[in-house]
């Protein structure tokens, strides 16, 4: 059998970097398809690291992942990644919430299975009538304040230096339990332990 060639191999990283935007924002191939008008099947056989898509469709794709052409073939070379402190980027507010916290993403987008969050939980915050419930394992560290976390029947309350870690497909919500901000770092990954 021959070995892979460079274009192989890069086509097989692109493919793997899309399905894991897409994983951790929830989309499926179906929606993705739909929001970039690129074919359910080129996506699909694109993720299994096979095919050769037109400068066009990864335009598209990028596109309907909210992420730019170049950031998305940016994350296929190199397994070292700086992310400045001014550079972060910005996680849009969870609908619904009348306090909405700040999170930002320190860790590269779309370049690894893990993403490192720091939110930062104005006082008022809570996410209880919008639970979370997604493919993953979740690691929170209280980084100040105090973390209320109820996660299906359980109830924790964290305070600073405190950490929790849980399944993610069981439906789970923060609130801020302190009197001013809290600080939470939080790392997810779409692996469930």
């Amino acid at each position: 059998m021959a070995e892979p060639d460079d274009t192989q191999l890069e086509i097989a990283a692109l493919g793997a970097a899309l399905k894991i935007e897409r994983r951790r924002q929830g989309l499926s191939v179906k929606t993705v398809s739909e929001r970039s008008g690129v074919s359910f099947g080129l996506i699909s056989e694109l993720e299994r690291g096979k095919g050769n898509p037109s400068f066009t469709s990864l335009h598209r794709l990028a596109r309907a992942l909210q992420v730019t052409l170049p950031q998305l073939l940016s994350r296929l070379g190199g397994d070292e990644a700086v992310v400045r402190a001014d550079e972060r980027y910005t996680l849009p507010e969870v609908p619904g919430t009348p306090a909405p916290p700040v999170r930002e993403l320190l860790s590269p987008r779309m370049q690894s299975n893990l993403q490192l969050i720091r939110s930062t939980l104005p006082v008022g915050f809570t996410n209880e009538g919008r639970p979370f419930r997604h493919l993953g394992t979740e690691s929170v560290l209280v980084e100040q304040g105090r973390l209320r976390v109820v996660h299906g029947e359980r109830e924790v309350e964290l305070g600073p230096g405190d950490a929790m870690t849980y399944g993610c497909s069981t439906p789970h919500w923060w609130a801020n339990a302190h009197e001013d901000v809290t600080v939470v770092l939080g790392s997810v990954t779409p692996l469930e332990s």
